[in-house]
């Protein structure tokens, strides 16, 4: 599974600064961990953001913002963002902030 290199590339800019940050292929694309915790990542051409399950319920109540149910079973914490919601940079930035600052308020791994 391909993915949206150049989304990968405007979320990769963003979280620049915050340290100990690293890249994994995970699902067929990309994750972008904070202290070894997925904060965000990029899976075809869709963001997916890591945030508290009581967050994640919220976002779903948001257009262009649906279930992470990659392997068949939503995941609670996890929720795939569409390009409607992050082809402009301000939307991207307020989903690539909620999922760093959550993945930074975890205990490192």
């Amino acid at each position: 599974m391909a993915f949206d290199e150049a989304l990968a590339d405007r979320i990769r800019e963003l979280l620049s600064a915050r340290a100990d940050l690293s890249e994994r292929k995970m699902f067929g694309g990309v994750a972008f961990m904070l202290g070894g915790n997925m904060a965000c990542g990029v899976l075809d051409e869709d963001l997916i953001v890591r945030l508290a399950d009581d967050e994640a319920e919220k976002a779903l109540a948001e257009g262009g913002v649906r279930p992470f149910d990659f392997t068949g079973r939503p995941v609670k914490s996890i929720v795939y963002v569409g390009p409607e919601r992050t082809s402009h940079e301000a939307g991207l930035t307020e989903w690539v902030e909620a999922g760093a600052d959550f993945a930074a308020s975890l205990p490192p791994k």
